[in-house]
């Protein structure tokens, strides 16, 4: 990694990006890859049904209502079309609201959430094809993930929340690739999303956090729109002096940014959740999970728990007495005694203001400690002291991509299963699942969403 004192050698970066997002085919990218992609698409769904019930959803519902428009994307929870813009702001940040999509440890954020509300609207108003969906979704992704390493990791330890900045990257290429831009406007099309990249993690336990995702997919949609149009913008916009780069990261890794990941595609190496909370909560909660059922362990046993942590999580999911449900997400102390009580940590109902303020939870999380330790971010190390002297100990690291993506999809089914299926009727989310399965075969990418237009959230 080198620090930022770009000159004269420095690559192109974003004319390669740009390239590389303007000519991908559906032909160049492998079958793992294109299955996990399908997987990122049924995650959406399931994580943006269930999303679209959150207040801050509809919140975002009235607001595109009292705005209007002309109807041309599906607002899901809305029983209606809005803008393109509405969609994407609606759909992109309920599909953020629970915290329960999917990240990518080389963004260092959440990969889907914006890259497919802004393309599925595109692609819905523009009937495309599964196939075109499929492309520009993988295209979309690889370009964050790539100014998602370009610019870590002091980019996300200064406080910028990475879905929402470098996700504006992806949202564009993946509009952008639909469009068919070429290299040059795609070059434009990042130079408008850069000028336009903002989100903060101070923000985190806020309704401000899903928002993120949601203006990343329209700000991401907006520039690679103008930038079919014809509009200006530095076509380096990270690497030149004072651009996206130089302004908020002290890091400038380009071999990162250039070089293909170990599978080929960024989104093979994606991260699902299985847990409705923080990604970094995630490993503490399978150790504790395990351990207690193994050794039987019951809450009135436990003398101690020290959680061993990459000191990062302490600024992101430390909350050390959160009072409602959303900052439970990110308190590892309160998840900790989630997953040691028994909790079902899967189901988004368990993280609700009366759990938070629960007096036997309450009473278990303040006997957790968390303290820091060397990454990486994802690995953990719980340790359990019990009042007949043993002390339990293990590891676990969730930012591991599976190995087998057969069995990772027949997970992914059954999360969507969970969550579509009490909201749309066991038929519907059948159906809906069937047509994200064949989608490279559907010839509009319209009929994914003609299976949720005319659902109401609440």
């Amino acid at each position: 990694m080198s620090t930022l004192a770009l000159d004269d050698a420095t690559p192109p970066i974003t004319e390669t990006l740009a390239r590389d997002a303007a000519r991908l085919r559906f032909a160049d990218i492998d079958g793992d890859s294109l299955a996990v992609a399908r997987q990122c698409l049924i995650d959406w769904f399931a994580v943006t049904l269930a999303g679209a019930r959150e207040p801050l959803t509809a919140l975002l519902m009235a607001e595109a209502a009292e705005e209007g428009g002309r109807p041309r994307a599906t607002l899901i929870g809305a029983a209606g079309k809005g803008t393109l813009a509405q969609a994407c702001l609606v759909n992109g940040s309920a599909s953020h609201a629970l915290d329960y999509d999917d990240v990518n440890r080389t963004l260092g954020g959440h990969p889907t959430a914006q890259v497919a509300a802004a393309v599925l609207a595109v692609a819905e108003d523009l009937g495309a094809s599964g196939r075109d969906l499929l492309v520009a979704f993988v295209a979309g992704y690889e370009a964050e993930c790539r100014v998602g390493g370009l610019v870590a990791p002091s980019h996300y330890q200064k406080g910028f929340h990475a879905t929402a900045t470098v996700g504006t990257f992806g949202a564009a290429a993946g509009v952008g690739r639909l469009l068919e831009l070429d290299e040059g406007a795609m070059a434009r099309a990042f130079g408008i999303a850069g000028t336009q990249a903002a989100g903060l993690k101070s923000q985190f336990g806020t309704m401000c956090k899903p928002l993120h995702a949601g203006k990343a997919a329209g700000n991401g949609l907006l520039a690679a729109r103008l930038a079919a149009r014809g509009f200006t913008s530095r076509p380096d916009i990270l690497e030149v002096d004072q651009g996206f780069a130089a302004s908020q990261s002290d890091d400038f890794d380009y071999t990162r940014a250039l070089e293909r990941p170990r599978r080929g595609f960024h989104v093979r190496e994606n991260l699902f959740k299985y847990h409705a909370a923080c990604y970094r909560t995630h490993s503490t909660m399978e150790i504790l999970a395990a351990l207690r059922d193994e050794e039987n362990i019951q809450p009135n046993q436990i003398d101690a728990v020290i959680l061993s942590v990459d000191p990062a999580n302490l600024k992101v999911c430390n909350i050390q007495e959160p009072r409602t449900g959303l900052e439970v997400k990110f308190s590892l102390r309160h998840t900790a005694a989630l997953a040691l009580t028994g909790t079902d940590t899967a189901d988004i109902g368990s993280y609700s203001d009366a759990n938070a303020n629960d007096p036997e939870l309450v009473a278990l999380r303040r006997k957790v400690r968390v303290e820091d330790t060397g990454g990486p971010a994802t690995l953990a190390t719980a340790r359990v002291t019990l009042h007949d002297g043993r002390s339990l100990e293990r590891s676990f690291d969730v930012g591991v991509p599976a190995e087998d993506v057969g069995a990772q999809g027949l997970k992914i089914d059954e999360k969507f299963r969970s969550l579509a299926s009490p909201l749309l009727g066991e038929a519907r989310a059948e159906a809906l699942l069937a047509d994200l399965h064949r989608v490279e075969n559907l010839d509009d990418t319209g009929q994914l969403l003609a299976h949720v237009a005319d659902w109401k959230a609440n």
